[in-house]
């Protein structure tokens, strides 16, 4: 079997250099998701999940590979499916992963819109690890439409502040994709308090993104963050959107953030 952890590229790089999937498709069916594509399966297939084969035995030895030779960066769980989707409630692998990436002296990520089903990991977790939720929306009818079965913003967010207020853990949100832009204005006065990085995108993939005017959006919410006193990282895909002179401004703070999560 191939590694299972590797080396990230393009708009996944900027959110973490190694990742693990731990499963073959989603059970979120969130009607966004690039997975299908990426993985070369029919949205029925991806929304039909199941476990990779033998993925604990190759982490095991891929950490073991990995450590000998001094790798000792943060391994994100998971990109092109979600660790606490409701299938690892029966299988529980996740937990099983971060015990063995633990073992091997790595430090863990969670990104997940699985809200409370992460938090019975929670007492595997500590201040090295870092709990990473996608928010998107705060109604409720709306989450269900765009993503049908993943938890419900208002319960990610719950997950995120026992994550950061209670659990000591270093938090980060995922704005991404973006579907409405007040939405996102909102979540960020909702959860300033407890988050310490947003990692600020777009929406790719969809057609709803033509009905964003993404220039106007990527102003406000760089005006909204640093209101709030917050760190963030703006991704390629929206940074393009902002005047020549603020990108160079922007150049210099994502240095300065990017030196930070490495001194870590």
């Amino acid at each position: 079997m191939a590694r299972v952890i590797y080396e990230t590229k393009g708009r996944a790089k900027e959110y973490s250099e190694l990742a693990c999937n731990l499963y073959k498709g989603c059970g979120h069916r969130c009607v966004y998701c690039y997975g299908p594509r990426t993985t070369y399966q029919s949205r029925a297939d991806f929304g039909n999940p199941k476990p990779r084969k033998g993925v604990l035995k190759q982490l095991e030895r891929d950490v073991a590979a990995l450590a000998q030779k001094g790798e000792s960066r943060s391994v994100l769980l998971c990109f092109v499916t979600d660790c606490y989707q409701p299938l690892d409630q029966k299988l529980k692998i996740t937990r099983e992963a971060i015990k063995i990436l633990h073992a091997g002296g790595f430090k863990v990520t969670i990104l997940t819109k699985g809200g409370p089903r992460a938090e019975r990991d929670f007492d595997l977790m500590g201040p090295r690890d870092t709990h990473a939720v996608t928010l998107t929306l705060l109604n409720k009818a709306a989450s269900r439409k765009w993503e049908p079965k993943a938890a419900l913003p208002l319960d990610r967010i719950k997950t995120l502040r026992e994550a950061h207020h209670v659990r000591g853990m270093k938090t980060w949100v995922s704005l991404e994709p973006v579907i409405d832009p007040e939405a996102v204005f909102a979540i960020i006065a909702l959860t300033h308090f407890y988050v310490d990085l947003y990692k600020v995108g777009v929406l790719n993939y969809h057609p709803h993104a033509k009905t964003i005017d993404w220039k106007s959006f990527a102003r406000n919410v760089v005006a909204r963050l640093e209101d709030y006193g917050c760190d963030y990282y703006l991704k390629e895909d929206l940074r393009k959107w902002l005047p020549e002179e603020e990108v160079s401004e922007w150049d210099e703070y994502e240095r300065a953030i990017h030196k930070g999560e490495d001194d870590a």
